[in-house]
C-alpha cells in the first residue's frame, strides 16, 4: 500500500504558503518530494527525511511527489492553539484544526443557528483546474470591481487534502482575488475549517463574508472509466447543499475540445453525470457560445440537463484575453490554455454569468 524510502534533502527547489518542495536524494537516485511544515517541520539541506513514494512510483501528473512523512531530526513543535476537530482522521498524520463550525469556536455563535446563504451565488465546478479560469471570467466581466467582490474557495475533500498543496489557491490568495479557502469534510489547510460542505458554504457567507463562492475538489482528480466511480460526482452534491441553504447555484460545465477519450469529448460525462443525475436542487448551467460544430456539440449535449436545470446561453467574447492575463499559470489534465481553449472558456462562462448575478 505505500512505498518507503529514507532519504537526504539535497535542495530546496521552492516554497509557498504551506509547502516546500525539495531534491531528495534516495537509494535510486534524485526524487522530487514535497513537505508540508505544519504537519511534518521544515526540512533543511542535509536533513534525513521518511519518504512515502507511493505516488511517485505510480507517475501520477498532479501528485507524483515523494511525500515527506517525517523529518526525525527536526520535529515541529506541538500545537498549543485551541480545536478539536480531527482531518485526516485515523491516519498516521491526522491533524487537529480549529473548525469555525464546533465550539469554542469564534464563529460558532454565528454559525451555530445560520441557516441560508441569502441568495449568494455558489459556483460549481468539476476540476480544481476551473478555479481560476472561473475567476478571471468574473473579474473581467465584472470591471473595477475588485477587491469589491469578496470571493470565498470552499475547498472539497475528493482530490489533495491539504490546501497547501494548491500553489493556485496561495497565489490567488496573494493578488486579492481570494478573500479565503474554507477547507471542509477530510480536507484541511484553509484560512477557514469546516465539518461539511454545508457548514463550509455558511462560513464562506458569514464568517469570510464573501459575495460569492466557488466549490471544487482540491489539485488531482479520481477517475475510474465507470459512470459514478470518480469524485467530481461531489460536484452535484455541492449544486444540493448551496440549493437548501438558500444560495444560487451556477453548474460549470467540464468541457474539452483536447481530450479525445469520448466520454470527455464536449461536456464531460462528469458534468452530465453530477448535475442530471446527483444534482436535485435546479441551478443555472452557462453554456459558453463556441463557435463551429464544437459548439453545436456542447449546446446539445448541455440540453441533457435541461430538464432540471436553466440552461444559459454565455458570451465568450472577451474571455481569452482575460484568460491570458491570469495571474496563475493555466492548466487542465497537462494541458495548457491554447491546447484546450474551449474547457478554459466554459469555465470562464460561468465567471461571467456569475458576476452578472451580483448587479
Amino acid at each position: 500500500m505505500i512505498r518507503w524510502r529514507k532519504g537526504e534533502v539535497v535542495r530546496i527547489r521552492r516554497e509557498w504558503p504551506g509547502a516546500v518542495e525539495l531534491d531528495v536524494a534516495v537509494p535510486e537516485g534524485e526524487c522530487r518530494a514535497l513537505a508540508y511544515p505544519p504537519l511534518v517541520g521544515r526540512p533543511e539541506p542535509g536533513d534525513e527525511v521518511l519518504l512515502n513514494t507511493t505516488a511517485l512510483a505510480m507517475g501520477l501528473g498532479t501528485g507524483g511527489y515523494a511525500m515527506v512523512v517525517a523529518v526525525p531530526n527536526r520535529l515541529p513543535q506541538d500545537p498549543d492553539g485551541p480545536g478539536h476537530l480531527v482531518k485526516a482522521r485515523y491516519t498516521p498524520l491526522q491533524a487537529t484544526v480549529l473548525g469555525a463550525d464546533e465550539q469554542g469556536s469564534p464563529h460558532h455563535d454565528r454559525l451555530r443557528e445560520a441557516d441560508s446563504l441569502d441568495g449568494m451565488p455558489v459556483i460549481v465546478a468539476d476540476l480544481h483546474s476551473a478555479l481560476p479560469p472561473i475567476l478571471c471570467g468574473l473579474y473581467a466581466s465584472a470591471p473595477g470591481a475588485q477587491p469589491a467582490i469578496r470571493v470565498a474557495y470552499v475547498m472539497l475533500d475528493g482530490g489533495a487534502l491539504p490546501a497547501w498543496f494548491s500553489m493556485a489557491a496561495a497565489r490567488l490568495r496573494e493578488v486579492g482575488w481570494l478573500a479565503g479557502v474554507v477547507t471542509v469534510g477530510q480536507s484541511f489547510g484553509g484560512d477557514v475549517e469546516a465539518v461539511t460542505a454545508h457548514t463550509g458554504l455558511l462560513a464562506a457567507r458569514h464568517v469570510l463574508e464573501a459575495d460569492l463562492a466557488i466549490v471544487t475538489q482540491g489539485p488531482g482528480n479520481l477517475g475510474t472509466g465507470t459512470r459514478w466511480g470518480f469524485s467530481g460526482v461531489s460536484a452535484g452534491e455541492a449544486v444540493n447543499a448551496a440549493g437548501v441553504l438558500l444560495g444560487r447555484p451556477v453548474a460549470a460545465l467540464r468541457v474539452s475540445e483536447g481530450d479525445r477519450r469520448e466520454r470527455h469529448y464536449g461536456v464531460s460525462h462528469h458534468s452530465l453525470t453530477a448535475y442530471g443525475r446527483v444534482a436535485l436542487s435546479p441551478a443555472d448551467v452557462p453554456v459558453p457560445e463556441l463557435p463551429g460544430e464544437f459548439g453545436e456539440r456542447v449546446r446539445d449535449q448541455a440540453e441533457l440537463l435541461a430538464v432540471r436545470h436553466r440552461l444559459v446561453s454565455v458570451p465568450v467574447d472577451g474571455l481569452h484575453e482575460a484568460l491570458r492575463a491570469s495571474p496563475v499559470r493555466l492548466s487542465t489534465m497537462g494541458r495548457g490554455l491554447e491546447e484546450d481553449l474551449p474547457y478554459f472558456l466554459a469555465s470562464a462562462a460561468a465567471g461571467r454569468l456569475a458576476a452578472s448575478l451580483l448587479e
